[in-house]
């Protein structure tokens, strides 16, 4: 059977290339929605921190009909971190939509993901995005896609794929660069004739590979997949196996049943090959699993996705402020919302230490579980990590390490400083090309040499760089680098932050906090220019005299206090200090609080 009325597309770009933009005005001018109304900007990105960092986490499933035709868009996240997400679901597409900005051309996620959708044998069309961009250079674009596929093996069918040249604010689209367009037709038209309709088979047994979990505190977990052989229906008995683990084998009931219209589930009785579809009832469901009629268990092989590559340890919060804040903040709670998050994300994993109240949690970036920390501490939790530290792997008995492939794009007069760094991290220039009055710089680089680089690339670059990174390979260990040059300003007792004591120690650096803040011993409240560590009384008054008065602490001026992000604290963090993390404060802290204990600590371990 061919369905000539459904085409299932992804739509796969770097980070900030326009992809959810896109998908806004394709079901704008398909008619998703009433021509009276209101709809946000980025209507794809319906998570909180998906709208405040303007980038998208998890790939989503839409659909829009043009001329008698369902497409299935699925938008996919941009941010190497979260490339799992799009690595499963190009198993539930027949064609992708290559975005590249007109201005920036392909860069280093543009680069994965194109590679894991020629791997598949997908079908392609590029389209160049932002032609109406002052600074675009849609001809030199062009070619750099063209170099990109023929790096990386792209068959002569793949090589021929049209190119579609897009406004995605505008919402216009051209098949000729020189030509602007007037609305997405052009873009509609050539996703229906390259795209060729899907055959399937329609009267096999049903079969579903499962792409994608959501979760519903009123019928648990929900999958998400294409039904890749015969005709899924409500409340039919199925079988849950998979390929990679035979052990699986457990049986149920299609309870519901829905189809994706627009932004909406809508509920349906029966679904017919190449639909994509959600559905509840299976208990135990996961990503990479087959559902099968029970009458022919036949599992699909699922794609391997990439191992993780930097690691932390979540444990409980052990400091003196511990439960003040957190609604969830025993070692169960911990446990439990770490392993719930394996349900959703493929990429990522936990696993148990020695001690019972701390959990290895590894994922593909610093940026990857950042956002896992931010969405825990948003949701109530309480807890404490380490720094971020990257996972050595032994490869013919040399001891390895995961390789970055960074580009970098700066002003002319500011590679200097950016050859500096780069050189102190280990990092090797492997291109380097002029666009207009700026550069763009390529270099292979440990990722343990990207720990806490972007602060410092933004000092390099007075605010106008721009990088972006993707793991490259594992290679043999480059050498010790050096994670950090500063020491921390650290709390010397237990207390409350006075003007007297800030003023004191403001002298020594740059300080983290205000007035008025708790602290408590061992506490890092700011970092110090030269190295190793030192210990500064913030909590300290003014005795009063015959000859002095309170009101004289008016006269003391303080320096604005730096406040750090999580991404900075992460940044930041030192391998003998700790993040502790609540829903209402990130506060850095060293692992030994006392003073007396820690100096101890750090005698031995030069002895050693």
């Amino acid at each position: 059977m061919v369905r000539e009325d459904l085409r299932n597309i992804a739509i796969i770009a770097h980070v900030d290339h326009g992809k959810t933009t896109l998908v806004d005005q394709m079901l704008k001018q398909a008619g998703t929605f009433r021509a009276n109304q209101v709809v946000e900007e980025r209507v794809m990105d319906s998570g909180d921190l998906e709208r405040e960092r303007g980038i998208t986490i998890l790939a989503k499933n839409t659909s829009i009909h043009y001329n008698g035709v369902k497409i299935n868009v699925v938008d996919t996240p941009g941010h190497a971190d979260f490339s799992g997400e799009v690595e499963r679901v190009l198993k539930m597409v027949s064609g992708v939509l290559i975005l590249v900005d007109a201005a920036e051309g392909p860069m280093p996620q543009t680069r994965f993901v194109t590679r894991k959708a020629l791997e598949m044998g997908l079908k392609l069309i590029i389209v160049v995005n932002k032609i109406d961009r002052p600074d675009a250079r849609v001809k030199e674009v062009e070619d750099e896609v063209l170099e990109l596929l023929m790096d990386l093996d792209a068959s002569d069918d793949q090589l021929d794929s049209p190119f579609v040249y897009c406004s995605g604010r505008e919402g216009t689209a051209s098949l000729d660069a020189d030509t602007p367009g007037t609305d997405l037709k052009p873009l509609f038209d050539t996703i229906l004739s390259h795209f060729p309709p899907i055959e399937l088979d329609e009267t096999g047994p049903f079969r579903l590979l499962v792409s994608s979990i959501d979760y519903n505190d009123y019928v648990g977990r929900i999958g998400i997949g294409r039904i890749e052989r015969g005709v899924a229906v409500q409340n039919a008995d199925v079988t849950v196996c998979n390929y990679n683990h035979p052990e699986v084998n457990d049986r149920g009931k299609l309870v519901s049943l829905y189809e994706i219209e627009g932004l909406e589930r809508v509920p349906c009785e029966k679904a017919m090959a190449g639909d994509i579809v959600c559905f509840s009832g299976l208990e135990n469901i996961n990503i990479g699993d087959t559902v099968c009629a029970s009458t022919c268990v036949d599992p699909v092989p699922f794609v391997k996705i990439s191992d993780p590559t930097v690691e932390m340890i979540f444990s409980v919060n052990d400091s003196p402020f511990a439960g003040k804040e957190g609604k969830f903040v025993t070692t169960r709670h911990l446990r439990d919302r770490l392993y719930r998050e394996l349900l959703r994300d493929v990429s990522l994993r936990v696993e148990d230490t020695d001690s019972a109240d701390a959990f290895r949690v590894s994922g593909r970036g610093e940026m990857h579980l950042s956002i896992l920390i931010e969405t825990m501490r948003r949701e109530g939790y309480e807890f404490q990590v380490s720094a971020p530290k990257v996972l050595y792997k032994e490869i013919d008995g040399k001891r390895c390490e995961p390789v970055e492939r960074l580009i970098v794009d700066v002003p002319d007069d500011c590679t200097g400083p950016v050859f500096q760094s780069m050189g102190v991290r280990k990092g090797e220039l492997i291109h380097m090309s002029a666009m207009g009055s700026r550069m763009r710089l390529e270099f292979l680089v440990p990722a343990r040499g990207l720990f806490g680089y972007k602060s410092e690339f933004l000092t390099d670059t007075k605010g106008e760089g721009v990088m972006s990174s993707v793991f490259f390979e594992y290679q043999p260990f480059k050498g010790e680098i050096e994670r950090r040059t500063s020491g921390s300003l650290v709390a010397f007792e237990t207390g409350e932050a006075v003007t007297y004591g800030l003023f004191n120690a403001q002298g020594r650096g740059t300080l983290f906090i205000g007035p008025g803040t708790p602290v408590y011993e061992g506490m890092v409240i700011g970092v110090s220019p030269k190295e190793g560590d030192i210990n500064v009384n913030v909590c300290k008054q003014k005795h009063l005299t015959n000859t002095r008065s309170s009101s004289s602490d008016e006269a003391l001026r303080l320096i604005t206090p730096k406040k750090m992000s999580l991404e900075e604290c992460l940044e930041f963090i030192a391998d003998d200090e700790l993040l502790e993390i609540t829903p209402q404060n990130v506060r850095l802290r060293k692992r030994i609080l006392d003073g007396e204990l820690r100096a101890k600590a750090r005698a031995k371990a030069k002895l050693q």
